[in-house]
């Protein structure tokens, strides 16, 4: 099976969405796992002629003898994912950027009441559309999807939230943001969560862990990569086995970190 990540070709969705990948269905692909690491990423997953089960942090894919389209969304993870498909059957899925699904949806509250959501109505055609997509070619696949999605966007005002965002990715205290933008930390606290789903301290991690991965391929050791965004080594290897269960040097033996996306087959 193939997991190629494409960036989007449209500037404007780049904006937006950080990419997406396709599998097509294949009769003659066993079983594959790998496991897929937290991110800040809201990820859209579209699956035809699916039967999906989910116990604790595995997914389990497989054909379904009944024709039916699914979409799920999983806005939140702070563990390994373990994705097993038993066997490969057709699928799209859309990793949005922070704020980049709401720019979509006119109500997009439902989309961080859960983790995981399965059987989600992204928009009402959407489903009807990807069985058209997942008949065609790769590059018209992405064509049309992109065209979909433009028709499809709404653009709103998130300029408050979005410098939030800014300030906790360079690192700047809760507290200190509070400050800056003249609002309590509880309310900081409040739409963060509303418009990003998870906490600001939540994100941060991740985002610290994330950023650790494009480090490492300047730095010379872990001593060095800790001192990008952490207080000191042992920070840096704590955080890394929460979101991980593996520490660095496990981790990033096994993953190739030149990929667009993280995966670790397994």
């Amino acid at each position: 099976m193939n997991l190629d990540f494409y960036q989007p070709k449209n500037e404007i969705l780049k904006k937006y969405i950080e990419g997406y990948y396709f599998i097509a269905k294949d009769k003659n692909s066993g079983s594959i796992q790998y496991l897929t690491f937290p991110n800040n990423f809201c990820i859209l997953t579209t699956n035809e002629d699916i039967d999906v089960e989910i116990q604790n942090n595995e997914v389990i894919i497989q054909s379904s003898p009944v024709k039916n389209i699914m979409t799920c969304v999983v806005s939140r993870y702070k563990k390994p994912i373990k994705i097993h498909y038993k066997e490969v059957i057709n699928e799209v899925t859309i990793y949005f950027k922070p704020l980049g699904i709401s720019q979509f949806l006119s109500d997009s509250k439902i989309i961080f009441s859960e983790s995981t959501l399965l059987d989600f109505t992204f928009m009402p055609d959407f489903n009807e559309k990807m069985i058209e997509i997942f008949s065609l070619s790769r590059d018209r696949q992405i064509l049309e999807l992109e065209d979909y999605l433009l028709s499809k966007l709404q653009v709103k005002d998130f300029s408050l939230i979005e410098k939030i965002l800014a300030s906790i990715e360079n690192d700047e205290k809760i507290e200190e943001i509070a400050l800056k933008y003249q609002i309590s930390r509880q309310y900081l606290n409040k739409i963060f969560t509303k418009h990003i789903g998870k906490s600001p301290s939540e994100y941060r991690k991740i985002h610290r862990f994330r950023n650790s991965i494009l480090k490492q391929k300047e730095s010379k050791n872990f001593s060095e990569l800790s001192q990008y965004d952490f207080y000191d080594q042992s920070h840096f290897i704590r955080n890394f086995k929460e979101l991980t269960n593996r520490n660095p040097q496990i981790f990033f033996k096994h993953i190739n970190t030149k990929k667009e996306n993280i995966w670790l087959f397994i």
